[in-house]
C-alpha cells in the first residue's frame, strides 16, 4: 500500500530539527529519542514511526487528502540507513570519540534537511540504486 508523501517529508523536517538541537547541544538523550524514532521507522515503516503518527493524528487532517503517494520501501530503507548514522552518532557521543558523534549527526541532519527542505531523500536514492544493482536481469 503506498503512503502520502507529505508524511516521510514532514517526518524529515522534524528530524532535521532534533538532530540541528543534537549538534548545538550535544544531547546524548535528545540523540538517543531520534535513534529510536528512525529504529520504529525502519521496523514497521515510516507510518509507524512518532513523526509518522503525529502527521497522521495532528497534520493530515488539517492538510486534507494526499493527491500523490509513494512506495513505502525506499523511506523504509531511508529509515534504516538514519538508524546506522543515528546509532553511531550515539556511540560517538556516549563513548567517544565526541567528532564521530558529530560527523555522524551532521550526515544524519544533511539528509533530513534535503528531504524537508526540497523533498530529496538520500535514503531512498540509496535504495532504488541498491536495487538497480542488485536485480538480477533474465
Amino acid at each position: 500500500m503506498d503512503i502520502d508523501v507529505r508524511g516521510p517529508r514532514f517526518g524529515a523536517a522534524l528530524t532535521a530539527v532534533v538532530l540541528a538541537a543534537v549538534l548545538v547541544t550535544g544531547s546524548v538523550w535528545l540523540l538517543a529519542w531520534q535513534t529510536l524514532a528512525f529504529a520504529l521507522g525502519a521496523a514497521g515503516g515510516v507510518g509507524r514511526s512518532p513523526y509518522g503518527w503525529l502527521f497522521r493524528r495532528a497534520v493530515r487532517p488539517r492538510i486534507g487528502p494526499p493527491t500523490q503517494f509513494e512506495a513505502p520501501e525506499p523511506p523504509r530503507f531511508a529509515q534504516a540507513v538514519g538508524l546506522g548514522f543515528a546509532a553511531v552518532g550515539l556511540v560517538g557521543y556516549a563513548l567517544g570519540p565526541q567528532w564521530l558523534g558529530l560527523a555522524a549527526t551532521a550526515c544524519a541532519l544533511a539528509a533530513a534537511f534535503l528531504n524537508a527542505a526540497f523533498g530529496y531523500c538520500l535514503g531512498c536514492e540509496m535504495y532504488l540504486l541498491v536495487r538497480r544493482v542488485t536485480v538480477r536481469t533474465e
